[in-house]
């Protein structure tokens, strides 16, 4: 499926959040052009991107290959820990219950996502599961960042796999 999507770069090499979103974007488009539901992820540690990865449930029928996961366990093997808490998750969408799950078990210090998901999303979205008072990892959560452009994509990708203008 061609995606009528170019890929973005930041005009400016400002290492922000925007910066690390594009980058996460980016993700989903390569995830569009496998025909895999464009979500992408970055995690980023000490201002360089340790990983990066897009949805692949499709293309390796795993329902557990969502980009979170994927860029997770990159992380993981790129700082030699399970613990990633001086890293921070840049997504497309707000994580499903799964991913917001691992991104707390992960011990992720930041979790920013672009678009919230009041259906699935599980940091704030239809269910705030990293406020559980007994948990013992807090995660910051920033969210908004990108949300037009990373909602286009997806609202896109759906209307046309759907063949209609539904959402």
């Amino acid at each position: 499926m061609l995606c009528p999507f170019q890929k973005i770069f930041p005009s400016e090499l400002v290492r922000d959040d925007r910066y690390f979103m594009t980058h996460a974007f980016n993700q989903a488009i390569e995830a569009w052009k496998e025909d895999e539901v464009p979500i992408g992820a970055v995690i980023v540690r000490e201002g360089e991107i340790i990983a990066a990865a897009h949805n692949r449930t499709v293309t390796t029928k795993d329902p557990t290959a969502h980009a979170e996961i994927l860029a997770i366990t990159q992380a993981a093997n790129a700082v030699g820990d399970w613990r990633l808490n001086d890293c921070t998750l840049y997504v497309t969408k707000e994580p499903c219950p799964m991913c917001s799950g691992a991104s707390i078990m992960a011990r992720l210090g930041r979790v920013v996502f672009a678009w919230g998901d009041p259906k699935m999303g599980c940091l704030g979205g239809a269910f705030p599961v990293h406020e559980l008072p007994k948990l013992n990892h807090r995660v910051n959560v920033v969210s908004g960042i990108m949300e037009d452009e990373c909602r286009t994509i997806l609202q896109a990708y759906f209307k046309l796999k759907r063949g209609n203008s539904e959402e």
